[in-house]
């Protein structure tokens, strides 16, 4: 991924904050696990090519998804960085199977070194 020197804010916050943004940026209803919001993109993203974006995760989406898969909420908090993460650089599960296979690699990769 190649940037050592990058910077990324991590915000947790509760769902029913998580829902506001994702009304308001997304346009999506309801709470979701994680949002990633790049600073590297849009007619400023240049400016400093170091400063990634923010990854806000929600404590409450985690924790139960934590509880479902029967995994600590640590690891199920790891597994959400790295996703909103790899979203600051540009990975995107969305658009394509293709996209979407090389990002859950990507994760598992990363997640490895933790």
């Amino acid at each position: 991924m190649d940037c050592p020197d990058g910077e990324l804010s991590i915000v947790i916050v509760d769902d029913p904050e998580i829902a506001k943004l994702n009304e308001k940026f997304l346009d999506r209803p309801g709470p979701t696990n994680v949002i990633a919001f790049s600073m590297r993109e849009g007619p400023f993203g240049e400016v400093n090519p170091n400063l990634l974006g923010d990854v806000i995760i929600s404590v409450e989406t985690a924790a139960r998804e934590a509880k479902d898969a029967g995994i600590s909420i640590e690891l199920r908090f790891d597994q959400l960085l790295i996703h909103g993460t790899l979203h600051l650089f540009g990975f995107d599960h969305e658009k394509t199977p293709e996209q979407a296979k090389a990002m859950r690699v990507k994760e598992k990769q990363l997640l490895k070194l933790l």
